[in-house]
């Protein structure tokens, strides 16, 4: 990995949230919420892994990002798994983004479906944390620090939305894994989730193109109505947050759900 940002670099952000010399990894960290969070803990002074299963993408956006390299990574495979935790050596922060979505009543959800859904974003959540655990636990011994997880759950996970019975299910799953994983670790691992609502990224341009092929402006516009605030949140908020919830002016926050949604679950 290249040198990290000199905490001076930015001097908007100097001092603020700070993450030098720490090592991060993101999964599913190619494009949207997970390109956005490499950036942002880079310029935070961490030296990012990101993780994907699209290794090209992977490899695109470390050309960018001085302090990040890419990591071949499919959370479904405990053997991509083992493979990926061999190359590290060391890890402080886990940020478990990768998912996928599908749309459908349980009538309509076939049980291949459901299947696919569980297996990416709650058993992938769960083997990925689980492979890293020994290197996220060594985090405290090595550096005195506290390692940190943050899974992206959804606003799915804490309410119902129609026509999305398999997605709910999964990321209620990952909060219930977020809150178990900090009552057990409760001094030697701080976790928490980050529960979005719907965000501008390629996820949900080919839900889009794959379900509304024929009436894309028209949903669009029923996404950005059901958060007041009156438009789709963007990856770089998204990817502020993971950065404070990464930080040691987190330090006594840990089994929270912090909901970033346009005041949708409020309303």
């Amino acid at each position: 990995m290249g040198n990290s940002p000199s905490a001076n670099s930015d001097p908007s952000t100097a001092g603020a949230f700070r993450l030098d010399g720490r090592r991060a990894l993101v999964t599913g960290a190619a494009s949207g919420i997970g390109e956005a969070t490499v950036k942002e803990l880079a310029r935070a002074g961490a030296s990012v892994w990101i993780a994907d299963i699209d290794f090209a993408a992977a490899e695109a956006l470390a050309q960018s990002v001085a302090s990040a390299k890419a990591l071949l990574l499919d959370v479904t495979s405990p053997e991509s798994i083992a493979k990926g935790a061999a190359q590290l050596g060391q890890l402080d922060i886990l940020v478990n983004n990768a998912g996928i979505g599908h749309v459908g009543s349980i009538e309509t959800t076939e049980p291949e479906d459901f299947d696919r859904v569980m297996q990416v974003n709650v058993r992938g959540v769960y083997l990925v944390t689980r492979a890293l655990l020994p290197l996220l636990l060594a985090s405290q011994e090595q550096r005195e620090a506290v390692g940190t997880i943050v899974n992206i759950a959804s606003v799915s996970g804490l309410v119902g939305i129609k026509q999305r019975f398999a997605y709910c299910t999964s990321k209620g799953a990952v909060v219930a894994m977020t809150r178990q994983l900090a009552v057990e670790y409760p001094r030697t691992l701080r976790v928490n989730a980050i529960c979005p609502g719907t965000v501008q990224t390629p996820f949900v341009e080919a839900y889009l193109e794959k379900f509304h092929k024929d009436n894309k402006d028209e949903m669009r516009a029923e996404l950005r109505a059901r958060q007041p605030v009156g438009r789709l949140g963007r990856p770089e908020e998204v990817a502020a947050l993971v950065r404070y919830l990464a930080s040691d002016e987190a330090a006594f926050v840990s089994g929270s759900l912090l909901t970033i949604d346009g005041g949708w679950t409020a309303a």
